[in-house]
């Protein structure tokens, strides 16, 4: 009897044993399902390409106009100066989009944002090809450029759906499609409207949203909004980081103005070079973009400098490239290599400083990343949307030595107050 009792307790403690080694296994294999939900689910590198191409596509009808805009001005039997607001507004309206839309992103379904926005982008390039009024394009420019923000909401989604050893690389490579379609804008816009006409360029780019729009309902990930609270309460959460956060206001200043400086170069490049010696047409014009795409291209690689030198350092060194590029646009200002030269270096300059801006406001301590990118974002096309403006006020006082000054003064202002205020900036943040 006492061995049946001994041998029951030792079957009762192997059974208790072996739930004690379920419940462990059990413990480790929903730990293991915890941790695994917790962190990225990944992204196929598809998805990164296709938001890369979109982005591209998206935020070149920005830029399609600059080129554009003389032989609007002829067209419509328009000043130049008239024909530039279009630019202006464009800047603008982009400036806008990215205030009151891309913060939208944190409280709705961001895939059917995107698509309802594409609605919108294809309305305004449709209203654009067939205006056939100034306030029309002007409206029409406006609504583009407010609308024209879905790469804003794409970088978000390639650093939340990736894992940490892909999430740099294919940031990068959404970034690349965005600066590509920035640059390549200007030289396609050109192309196509020496051959076609303006309006062909903005009627190509309405056909090209309605593919992008099947793209992005076929493949585009859904995502959860992270934010609970009143389109209020979001905005508010925009300007307070934007009152209490003095390195971010720095860092907006300095791509506001480095913008506004290259702003203004490209919105009267067009002008400058219609005239002699030059007698140059729209598509010369854009082949600018060329140019400058071996200066940004070039400045993605300017991260790595940060094992030599601090980063307030090689922001300095990038704005001090943007100001020396106007010295070739001014004083080479009549001949091709001199152009050329400036291009390169203002766009190597702008998108250096651009790069080391973000890097420096992303070292905030704070879980906003994307309302803190909203306010440098706002800043960086208000400050284009500035230069643009008088830039071509500049062109029609004072041609293109007035024109080479504003850039110049922007340049300036933007080292100004790095100097000033980047040292006693960086030592206040905690």
């Amino acid at each position: 009897m006492l061995n049946f009792v001994g041998l029951n307790n030792e079957l009762l403690t192997i059974r208790n044993s072996l739930r004690s080694i379920h419940s462990i296994r059990k413990f480790e294999i929903n730990s293991k399902r915890i941790m695994q939900a917790s962190s990225s689910p990944g992204i196929s590198r598809t998805v990164i390409w296709l938001m890369a191409v979109i982005s591209g596509l998206v935020v070149a009808n920005n830029y399609y106009n600059q080129p554009l805009l003389a032989l609007i001005s002829d067209d419509l039997h328009v000043s130049e100066t008239a024909a530039s607001r279009i630019s202006v507004l464009t800047q603008i309206g982009y400036a806008l989009g990215l205030l009151l839309l891309v913060p939208l992103g944190d409280k709705f379904f961001r895939k059917k944002l995107i698509l309802f926005d594409l609605v919108l982008v294809f309305g305004s390039l449709f209203w654009m090809t067939f205006a056939t009024e100034l306030w029309m394009l002007y409206a029409a420019s406006l609504m583009i450029g407010a609308t024209s923000v879905i790469p804003q909401l794409f970088v978000p989604i390639a650093a939340e759906l990736s894992s940490d050893k892909e999430k740099s690389s294919n940031i990068g490579l959404v970034m690349s499609g965005l600066l590509l379609g920035i640059l390549l804008s200007r030289f396609i816009g050109g192309i196509v409207g020496e051959i076609w006409g303006w309006r062909a360029m903005f009627g190509i780019a309405a056909g090209l949203m309605v593919i992008v729009w099947l793209a992005v309902y076929r493949m585009l990930p859904e995502m959860q909004p992270n934010f609970k609270g009143t389109y209020r309460e979001l905005m508010r959460s925009v300007a307070h980081l934007a009152k209490t956060q003095p390195i971010l206001r720095l860092a907006s200043f300095r791509g506001a103005m480095a913008f506004g400086s290259m702003c203004a170069l490209f919105t009267t490049l067009v002008f400058h070079m219609e005239k002699p010696p030059f007698n140059a047409g729209s598509s010369v014009v854009g082949s600018f973009g060329l140019a400058g795409a071996v200066g940004a291209l070039a400045a993605a690689k300017v991260g790595k400098l940060q094992k030599y030198l601090d980063l307030n350092r090689i922001i300095l060194y990038s704005l001090l490239i943007v100001v020396g590029s106007w010295a070739f646009t001014y004083f080479a200002g009549e001949t091709y290599w001199g152009l050329i030269v400036g291009v390169i270096l203002v766009d190597l300059g702008v998108q250096s400083s651009h790069i080391m801006n973000q890097t420096n406001y992303f070292l905030i301590k704070s879980n906003a990343v994307n309302r803190l990118n909203t306010v440098y974002m706002v800043s960086y096309f208000i400050g284009g949307s500035l230069g643009t403006w008088l830039a071509s006020m500049a062109w029609k006082w004072a041609q293109w030595e007035g024109v080479c000054l504003v850039g110049a003064s922007f340049g300036l202002l933007a080292i100004i107050a790095h100097v000033l205020f980047s040292s006693k900036v960086n030592e206040s943040q905690p």
